[in-house]
């Protein structure tokens, strides 16, 4: 087999354990939420979400109705033996993998407003690319996101007046009144940079981060814990019917900044946190390391 076709091959098969298990951290951090919780309601919910895992592998079956717009953000080498191949391999990859796992059709082609029956479509499956220099491998996120988790998102630009509390007070207006579209828990992704859409990008990759990481500056990951322990003391808790907690994680990502502007964005992932990290080496051999013991 070639490395297209094996490359192809994997991929699909990955695509597939993304949709229907949940990465490592994430099912670690649901246990220790649904441990912190006392009343029956949010103890029921989280039971349920547990189920609902459970039923994903025994049935076969995706770990939600809502498969998402597949997304595929790429660390790749410039001596990876694919890399002037990638965006149609992927395109092949949501095509036929929609047909074998199957995923809902989720792509709509705007204006003419037609499904496109593959979930391939203009632009779609979304392709993000980081080069690495003199690297021969690449390391792949795969992300699958649904309306839920993709409709709260929000960005905007502040005047530097503003300040950082200006940014925890947008952050949690949008949890409050748009949150709970996204099913929480939620993984809270939140981007700081000079505009709206470097700050979008940053909270998407934020959003991308594993659960319970820290951004490695002191000041970012202090304003990680202090959003964290904000956003669970609204009480808005599992599927938003109240609780001790309502976040996964808050992960923020920055950059530097025009004088005259902060921008902001945040982006939200839902309990069902369907996101996968694989490794190809150039042989197309692979590693990966979101669902430890998985073999493909």
């Amino acid at each position: 087999m070639d490395n297209a076709r094996s490359f192809v091959d994997t991929t699909i098969k990955f695509l597939n354990v993304v949709s229907k298990v949940l990465p490592d951290d994430v099912v670690a951090k649901l246990k220790e939420l649904s441990e912190k919780e006392t009343d029956p309601m949010p103890k029921a919910i989280y039971n349920s979400m547990f189920e609902n895992m459970e039923k994903a592998v025994t049935l076969d079956r995706p770990l939600c109705q809502d498969t998402g717009v597949v997304q595929f953000f790429l660390r790749v080498g410039t001596k990876f033996p694919l890399i002037d191949e990638l965006e149609g391999l992927l395109r092949e990859v949501v095509e036929k993998g929609t047909a074998i796992i199957p995923l809902r059709h989720n792509a709509v082609e705007t204006f003419v407003e037609k499904n496109t029956g593959t979930n391939v479509g203009k632009k779609v499956p979304y392709v993000d690319y980081e080069i690495v220099p003199y690297s021969d491998k690449l390391e792949m996120d795969i992300y699958l996101a649904g309306g839920g988790c993709s409709l709260p998102g929000r960005a905007t630009v502040f005047m530097p007046s503003a300040g950082y509390e200006g940014i925890a007070d947008f952050v949690a207006d949008t949890m409050v009144n748009y949150g709970i579209n996204a099913c929480p828990p939620l993984v809270v992704g939140i981007g700081i940079g000079p505009c709206m859409a470097t700050s979008a990008k940053l909270a998407k990759k934020a959003s991308l981060r594993t659960v319970g990481s820290r951004n490695p500056e002191p000041l970012v990951a202090k304003m990680e814990v202090e959003l964290e322990n904000s956003l669970n003391n609204i009480g808005i808790g599992p599927q938003g019917l109240s609780g001790k907690t309502s976040v996964l994680c808050v992960n923020v990502e920055n950059m530097a900044r025009h004088p005259s502007s902060m921008g902001a964005a945040v982006a939200f992932g839902c309990w069902a946190h369907r996101r996968g990290t694989i490794v190809f080496n150039s042989d197309m051999s692979y590693e990966i390391l979101t669902h430890k013991g998985v073999v493909l």
